[in-house]
């Protein structure tokens, strides 16, 4: 049974809620960027304004947005070396908890910030649970300066995509300022680690939507209403 929209949303407000319950006094929480990120963002500002006491970085200028609106404390991340708890979506997990995120177009800062976490807790539907990673496709972050060269190196590497484009026809450009490459073909992944290998060490490319080596869990809201950790 497919979700329409309003179950998707009561879904997602659902397992906000179950990762803010996480959120501890005194923590440095990284926010993620998405739907499902915004709805946890707007449980811990409930939190926040019960009396917990938490400050924040944010991985893009929207999540930062949403958090200053409801009043979490906010901190520059040129400020911070260690986080102890980033809470995000994924556009694909799989069996090894391998990612691939950048769908909402802050892939290279979610990375900056993932890495720099003791703990993360992933948010997902089920829908989001793959075999092999790639389905959903591949964003990768690109410098604007020779985008065409860049691109023509990707797809020599056998990578062929688009570059995103805004509903305008205009590039779309990330809160660094770059272009987002989004691979389609292939259409997966059995390897991801030499994939993100071969095309990392393209000149031009800043970074790929590939997620490894995380200290993560994965919090999966179901059809059947519940939402859990898997292992």
């Amino acid at each position: 049974m497919k979700l329409n929209q309003s179950a998707q949303d009561e879904l997602k407000k659902a397992a906000g809620k179950k990762a803010a319950a996480l959120v501890e006094e005194g923590m440095l929480v990284g926010l993620g960027t998405g739907s499902t990120a915004s709805c946890f963002i707007e449980s811990l500002i409930e939190r926040c304004r019960a009396g917990l006491k938490i400050t924040a970085v944010s991985s893009s200028v929207r999540s930062l947005d949403i958090a200053k609106a409801g009043g979490i404390p906010v901190r520059s991340m040129d400020a911070v070396t260690s986080i102890d708890l980033t809470i995000d979506g994924a556009d694909e997990v799989d069996s090894k908890f391998r990612l691939i995120k950048g769908g909402g177009g802050a892939l290279l800062r979610e990375k900056i910030i993932a890495s720099t976490s003791k703990q993360m807790v992933i948010i997902v539907d089920e829908s989001k649970l793959v075999d092999t990673l790639g389905q959903f496709g591949l964003p990768v972050e690109i410098i604007p300066f020779g985008y065409n060269a860049t691109i023509t190196k990707i797809n020599r590497a056998g990578y062929m995509g688009t570059l995103r484009k805004k509903q305008d026809d205009s590039i779309y450009l990330t809160d660094n300022g770059n272009y987002i490459y989004d691979i389609h073909a292939p259409s997966r992944f059995s390897e991801p680690e030499k994939d993100h290998d071969t095309i990392i060490n393209l000149p031009g490319v800043v970074e790929t939507g590939l997620f490894f080596n995380l200290p993560l869990r994965v919090l999966v809201g179901r059809k059947d209403r519940t939402v859990d950790f898997i292992t």
